[in-house]
């Protein structure tokens, strides 16, 4: 087993402004999830407006997630380079105003050359690209800013932030759409993230021993988390690593079923189940509150498991058992008459799938600190090719055998998500690197 890094000494001020940094992670994920997560609302009175088909709208869904994906690893590798503080303002800037974009594009004079669905699809799709750098970077400041005993936890809390982003966009979009229209909504998510860039930037750093509230900043602690910078992705390492290449299979199961959740749950709910508009979007939040609660603690959990058992038994044990029960309640909640009940079985679904969401991006640290950012770009390229299939699939499986079919798959991809987990290793490290 490999030691962790010693974080028994942090002086307080590393302890404080590490916890500042974390906070401002889970702000930066709640707007990112709010910007995503809008047009699944504001969808119910866009597919009318602009004369959009079901299958049309599930296009510009995908066309987000298209772009997501490439991306990943070009954001990971500008992280690992230079530094998650000036990437992660640029790409606040960039996608709160392809947010703005949106609510614009369908009278632009895009849409009058590649259509209405064409430029809402182009607007979507850089917005994609925007965000794309996000989550490669918040592990890329875990990586710098915490121990190894604790960034399950820190990626668990950062990412957490899609809890409250994803929970609250439902009911005050929809709010804000019947009584402002839907363009708004788009406007005043674009603020959000305009003025949330200007805070990263000025209290941001890309190091412990950058920042000028840490008092110590030579101590050891803070010295045990800096890397040097990475000039290039080591594609023949990632290649021979059999455990990069299971990790990217499993977290793209998780992928698919995720955004099965932020496309197409709000209008399960009010096309299906019979909800009206805004009780719709009130019980639409109930699976991201689950994100919210369970993701920092799986996060906690597979630091404590991996301080007990090592790293590969500990990321393995919390990442497989996430995943399994998601499964089994996504199942249950697919067939379950009572939308009540439904609503809290696959909430409690969502929950367990991101219970195991700190096991897969500690993992990708565990097996290299100094690429953590392009490494965990590939894992989560792969969580969105999954994600780019899911919002087409899931509303054509559902017209031709039913919801609870559609659900069912779901599930299914789930559990083999969790089985994958078996021939994860990240203790190992990287093929032909030091560790």
């Amino acid at each position: 087993m490999r030691p962790h890094d010693s974080s028994d000494h942090d002086s307080p001020p590393l302890t404080r402004v590490r916890w500042v940094i974390l906070g401002l992670l889970f702000a930066i994920s709640v707007v990112t999830y709010i910007d995503r997560v809008n047009i699944s609302v504001t969808a119910r009175h866009m597919m009318p407006a602009l004369g959009l088909t079901d299958q049309q709208m599930g296009l510009v869904f995908s066309s987000f997630v298209i772009g997501y994906a490439l991306f990943q690893i070009p954001g990971g590798w500008l992280g690992d380079r230079w530094g998650a503080r000036i990437i992660l303002t640029l790409a606040l800037l960039w996608w709160s105003v392809f947010t703005a974009w949106t609510a614009m594009a369908p009278a632009s004079p895009l849409a009058g050359w590649l259509g209405i669905m064409g430029a809402l699809a182009l607007a979507r799709f850089l917005l994609g690209v925007g965000e794309a750098v996000a989550l490669p970077n918040f592990n890329r400041v875990v990586t710098d800013w915490l121990p190894a005993g604790e960034r399950g936890l820190g990626i668990g809390i950062a990412i957490g932030g899609i809890g409250v982003g994803a929970a609250i966009t439902p009911p005050i979009t929809a709010w804000i759409m019947v009584n402002f229209g839907w363009q708004t909504a788009f406007y005043l998510s674009a603020v959000l993230g305009l003025g949330l860039a200007v805070i990263w930037w000025f209290i941001a750093r890309n190091h412990p021993l950058d920042h000028p509230w840490v008092a110590n900043r030579n101590s050891s602690t803070a010295e045990t988390t800096r890397q040097t910078p990475s000039p290039a992705i080591p594609w023949a390492a990632f290649r021979q690593t059999p455990t990069v290449w299971w990790l990217v299979l499993s977290y793209s199961c998780l992928g698919y079923v995720a955004y099965v959740y932020m496309s197409w749950f709000y209008l399960y709910l009010v096309n299906v189940r019979g909800f009206d508009i805004l009780r719709g979007g009130f019980f639409a939040s109930a699976p991201f509150l689950a994100i919210l609660v369970f993701c920092p603690i799986g996060g906690w959990v597979t630091d404590r498991l991996a301080g007990r058992h090592g790293l590969t038994a500990g990321r393995r044990q919390a990442g497989m058992t996430g995943m399994l029960l998601a499964g089994a309640a996504i199942g249950l909640g697919a067939w379950i008459d009572s939308p009540y009940l439904a609503i809290a079985s696959l909430s409690l679904g969502a929950g367990w799938l991101y219970f195991s969401v700190g096991a897969y991006w500690s993992s990708t640290s565990d097996l290299s600190k100094t690429h953590a950012g392009s490494l965990s770009g590939l894992m989560n390229m792969g969580a969105n090719i999954g994600g780019a299939i899911s919002p087409t699939v899931t509303p054509w499986i559902a017209e031709q055998w039913g919801w609870p079919l559609s659900l069912a798959t779901a599930a299914l991809v789930a559990i083999i998500g969790g089985i994958l987990w078996i021939w994860i290793d990240p203790e190992k490290g990287l093929a032909g690197k030091p560790h």
